[in-house]
């Protein structure tokens, strides 16, 4: 009766732009009136998310069910930042009834999951499932697997590099902590590549795990939700890079924040972006912008050379037109670079 009565937490993991805002916003819209709580991690100082989540415009989806935690990875930052958050949403008159955390695409989901057996929350909550999710055209194009011209830019800023890949060793932490895996973007490979996606997917996983095709995240709530998984008490299923206590290492990555002048035309600026994309070392690249003589949000989205954009909602009055993008890449990627990019 004790585990019937904890609020059920879905953590939904993945690399940098595999999908898991999209995911995470389609769940929203189609939870037809169930009361949800999200926590949005960000690994830079500047969010994102969170404004994109909610901006849905869906009834019940306020600001106030979205707790925005940046300033790292939330692996990292559980007794300062996720635990207290977590009290808080547990504290509110009409708690949540579920509750999704959008980790950071850097964050190792493993610590986050013992952090459930801490004794403030562990008869409160537990975690229903953990949801990775994937970045199907990324695998293909072998992202995860060796880059030595990645890797030698990165040891030429640090020498204290020592290790193969970051990249592989984030990603593979976080299929090897899953209870479901969502293989997004499928429409973007053929059937064939799908078919060797998966099977490389399948074989990093240590036990049987579904695996999911979706496109732009969307998914039927009910196959993310309930899964029962109580992964709190199922952590040695869970292996890990990493050891218990040991520190998850984010000297590998780090982020910044560049303002963006009002573009001509978004297609203007979806250029400039791929073009600051191809600096070596970039993972990741995501924010907001203003287009000239439009009255509605820019939203940019880079994940390696793949460049997306849309209009997300109207400018509010007397909001400040600011567009700020926000860069991810590894250590010692070249910033000018990017910024004289951007700048056109």
């Amino acid at each position: 009766m004790t585990r019937v009565a904890k609020i059920p937490c879905t953590i939904v993991t993945g690399f940098l732009g595999a999908g898991k805002t999209t995911l995470v916003r389609h769940v929203i819209e189609n939870a037809k009136g169930r009361r949800l709580a999200i926590l949005v991690n960000e690994f830079g100082d500047v969010g994102f998310d969170k404004s994109f989540l909610a901006a849905c415009g869906v009834e019940g989806c306020t600001e106030e069910s979205i707790v925005e935690l940046p300033n790292g990875c939330i692996c990292c930052t559980v007794a300062d930042d996720f635990v207290p958050a977590l009290e808080t949403l547990l504290g509110r008159a009409e708690p949540p009834e579920h509750i999704l955390i959008e980790t950071s695409g850097l964050a190792l989901p493993k610590p986050l999951v013992q952090a459930f057996q801490w004794p403030a929350i562990r008869s409160r909550v537990t975690v229903d499932g953990v949801v990775a999710v994937v970045d199907g055209p990324a695998v293909a194009a072998g992202a995860f697997a060796e880059d030595p011209e990645a890797l030698a830019a990165q040891r030429a800023a640090d020498q204290s590099v020592d290790h193969d890949n970051p990249l592989e060793e984030v990603f593979e932490d976080q299929l090897l902590c899953a209870d479901l895996v969502v293989l997004n973007k499928a429409d973007l490979i053929d059937a064939d590549t799908r078919a060797r996606v998966r099977a490389e997917v399948e074989g990093h996983l240590p036990r049987a795990v579904k695996v999911v095709e979706t496109e732009k995240g969307a998914i039927d709530p009910r196959v993310l939700l309930g899964l029962g998984a109580a992964a709190e008490d199922d952590l040695d299923a869970r292996p890990s890079h990493h050891g218990e206590g040991e520190d998850h290492d984010h000297d590998d990555f780090e982020t910044v924040a560049l303002p963006i002048r009002p573009a001509v035309t978004a297609a203007d600026l979806a250029a400039r972006v791929e073009k600051a994309a191809e600096t070596a070392g970039v993972l990741r690249i995501k924010g907001f912008a203003d287009v000239e003589g439009k009255a509605m949000r820019l939203v940019v989205q880079g994940v390696g050379r793949r460049v997306t954009h849309h209009f997300d909602r109207p400018w509010r009055a007397g909001e400040a037109r600011d567009g700020t993008l926000v860069v991810i890449g590894l250590k010692g990627f070249d910033r000018d670079a990017v910024a004289a990019a951007l700048a056109g």
